[in-house]
């Protein structure tokens, strides 16, 4: 993956670390890293963008006590962009192989104590 153009300034606020955590999140329930291609990668980051930005709206409207009509309609645009990057990257986890090699196998003891062969 290539490194962004720009990073913000403070990677330490609270937006940035849920960021970081969304992006992880998300990286995770499609098996890593290295299960995602670049295409994949951009729509994560664009989706986490998303998400974060609906979460800082609903801050907003729990600070005010109600929501503007014009922040609804903005609230639901981005949900239904959100929605349509979710489904194109795929909405349910991926299951990742855990299944031991052979040799991890052999070398883990066994339930009862007694060395495997």
């Amino acid at each position: 993956m290539s490194k962004p153009l720009t990073a913000p300034a403070d990677q330490r606020t609270v937006a940035a670390r849920r960021l970081r955590d969304l992006r992880a999140a998300y990286l995770s329930d499609l098996g890593g890293l290295g299960a995602v291609s670049t295409a994949e990668h951009s729509l994560i980051k664009r989706a986490t963008s998303l998400e974060v930005q609906l979460e800082l709206i609903e801050l907003q409207w729990l600070e005010a006590g109600q929501a503007s009509p014009e922040s609804l309609d903005l609230f639901s645009r981005v949900a239904g962009n959100l929605r349509r990057l979710l489904t194109e990257i795929g909405l349910e986890r991926r299951p990742r192989d855990i299944t031991p090699s052979l040799a991890s196998y052999l070398a883990s003891p066994s339930p009862n104590g007694v060395a495997r062969e």
